[in-house]
């Protein structure tokens, strides 16, 4: 008998864990619902999977640029012979460059939209960069939907894959994903933030240069307010479902282990 109730009880938790618990943690692009199904990695032009899209944001052509501006992030140059030059001499001078062209990625068949950048220190080597693709012409809140990658260039060296000079990045995606969020809602243009549904959980990812990166694998999204709205307070923040929350927090352990690990 009581084998019985033992299996019984394995029986359940399995059905409870693989059919309610464990999908719920993938399921929650209700907040986004355009977005189910649509990759989450980009891709180097070569096809080699250049890292997850941490950030995404809600608004037009237009709103992106001013909210960028607005928070001193500067466009990057396209690349060219010339900015490339440029780029070099800014690494090895050390001087600083601050619209410094950034390498393209591709999502969903076609390369960076927009990218924009903020400098640390007096060079192009170290740097926050964001690249963004318009994924959605129109979400949730019938307004466009940008998807974006956020990392943090922490300096120059060889790439793992093809041996090119490039830049090598922060492995905490999180840290940059947090950092560029909170870079725009301190001027005041952000409307609400949330989360949708990324990569997942990832402990030791490779982007397309061989870094290694770890996340929880969401995606934050925060939506612009209008260029007709006056700036405002800090944004509303939409919850997770409960399930996220609490991997989420159990995460917030893993990330501080592995800081340490992938220092």
């Amino acid at each position: 008998m009581r084998v019985a109730m033992l299996l019984g009880l394995c029986v359940f938790g399995y059905l409870a864990l693989a059919y309610l618990v464990l999908p719920a943690l993938w399921s929650h692009y209700e907040h986004q619902p355009g977005l189910r199904g649509r990759p989450v990695t980009t891709l180097t032009a070569q096809g080699i999977p250049g890292g997850p899209l941490n950030i995404g944001l809600v608004g037009s052509r237009d709103d992106v640029v001013r909210a960028w501006g607005l928070a001193g992030w500067y466009p990057a140059d396209p690349i060219t012979l010339k900015t490339s030059l440029e780029i070099a001499e800014s690494v090895l001078l050390h001087r600083q460059y601050t619209d410094a062209p950034v390498s393209n990625l591709f999502y969903d068949g076609r390369q960076q939209d927009l990218a924009f950048e903020k400098s640390v220190g007096g060079s192009a080597d170290e740097r926050h960069h964001v690249r963004l693709w318009m994924t959605l012409k129109k979400g949730a809140e019938q307004r466009p939907v940008w998807l974006g990658s956020a990392t943090f260039d922490r300096g120059i060296g060889i790439s793992r894959y093809t041996g090119q000079i490039t830049h090598h990045i922060a492995p905490n995606i999180d840290a940059e994903r947090n950092l560029v969020i909170a870079e725009l809602a301190r001027t005041g243009v952000l409307m609400q933030i949330y989360q949708v549904s990324g990569i997942g959980p990832t402990i030791s990812g490779r982007n397309g240069e061989g870094d290694r990166y770890f996340t929880d694998g969401e995606i934050t999204v925060a939506v612009i307010r209008p260029q007709a709205m006056a700036e405002g307070g800090p944004p509303d923040r939409k919850p997770s479902p409960t399930t996220i929350e609490l991997k989420n927090s159990i995460w917030s352990s893993i990330r501080n282990g592995l800081s340490l690990l992938f220092k």
